[in-house]
Formats: C-alpha cells, sequence, structure tokens
C-alpha cells in the first residue's frame, strides 16, 4: 500500500466513473443555461477538482469565481459555516451555479444559498459531484447530482482528511487507524 492510499479501503468512483459524470453533468448545464450568463462559483478546497473538469465540459460561455467556506474539522461538521474567502464578482442578474464536491449535511450550502440570494442573481442553483442524502439536516436539495453515496466518509477527487489524500483521482472510503 503506498502512502497516499494508507487508509483507503474501497473505491466508490473510479477515474473513469468521474469523467462519465463530468461529462453528463457538463452536457446538462450546457443545454440548460444556453443563451444565459452563468457563473460557476466553486466552494474551495474540495471542489476545485471537479470544478475544473466540470468547466471544460461545458460548451457555453461562462465565468467563475471562488469562494472558500469552512464547517468541517477533521471529519466532523462544526455546524458553525464561516467565509474565509469571498466572492469577487457582482452576481446581481448573473445565473449562479454552485458546484460543490459533495452535499452532505446541507449546512453549509443552506448558510451559503442564504448569503448570496441576498446578491440578486437571476438564478440559483446546485451542481454536486457527490450527494450523501443519509447525513442530511438542512432541506437542501442539488439541482445537478453527480452520484449518490452512502454515509461513508470519502477522500479523493478533491475530498480530504486533514487535507491530505485531495489528489487521489479517485473517490475512496477512508477508515482512519485505531
Amino acid at each position: 500500500m503506498s502512502e497516499l492510499t494508507k487508509n483507503v479501503n474501497g473505491v466508490l468512483v473510479t477515474e473513469e466513473e468521474a469523467r462519465e459524470i463530468v461529462a453528463r453533468l457538463g452536457k446538462q448545464v450546457s443545454e440548460d443555461y444556453a443563451g444565459k450568463n452563468l457563473v460557476l462559483v466553486s466552494v474551495l478546497k474540495g471542489a476545485v477538482v471537479f470544478m475544473a473538469d466540470l468547466m471544460r465540459a461545458i460548451d457555453i460561455p461562462l465565468t467563475i469565481d471562488f469562494m472558500v467556506v469552512s464547517s468541517y474539522h477533521k471529519t466532523e461538521s462544526s455546524g458553525t459555516v464561516k467565509i474565509i474567502k469571498d466572492l469577487d464578482t457582482d452576481l446581481t442578474g448573473k445565473d449562479i451555479l454552485i458546484v460543490e464536491d459533495i452535499l452532505d449535511t446541507g449546512r453549509t450550502l443552506a448558510s451559503l444559498i442564504e448569503i448570496l440570494k441576498m446578491r440578486n442573481p437571476s438564478s440559483l442553483k446546485i451542481c454536486t459531484f457527490l450527494d450523501k442524502p443519509d447525513r442530511r439536516v438542512s432541506k437542501i436539495e442539488a439541482d445537478y447530482i453527480g452520484k449518490v453515496i452512502p454515509d461513508e466518509f470519502v477522500v479523493g477527487y478533491g475530498l480530504d482528511y486533514d487535507e491530505s489524500y485531495r489528489n487521489l483521482p479517485f473517490v475512496g472510503i477512508y477508515t482512519p487507524e485505531d
């Protein structure tokens, strides 16, 4: 076992499946936002890999921006959402698509949506690479979903455990050492 895959036990999304998910979502977004003023808003750091792949799979004009928000410490959601880096873009009259790595409890996105709605976008939707509905505590549903997964702690393809594992080309199940 390499150091990179230490504590990774099982693959939930292969590299090939990730490419297929991105192609499918890119096609859907391209069709749905044709002729609109699309802004992809990535929630860093976890969504950076998905965002990079997704924006290349979208074949209509778009702009991008980034936010850094935090509600996690190690593997647990704190329930408190903190904006660390805000957007540089004025959202007034624009069609916003929040690009997320994983929709888990929904707390972070629920807070983020309320913040972004106050900025008067024309529309506001969510695109998530992974959806973990078993852990949902907020009434949030994504408009575009890559894959629904079981309640496992996952790493890879941008997702991390304590800032590690983001560079895995697949999504794996993380099991901490006892």
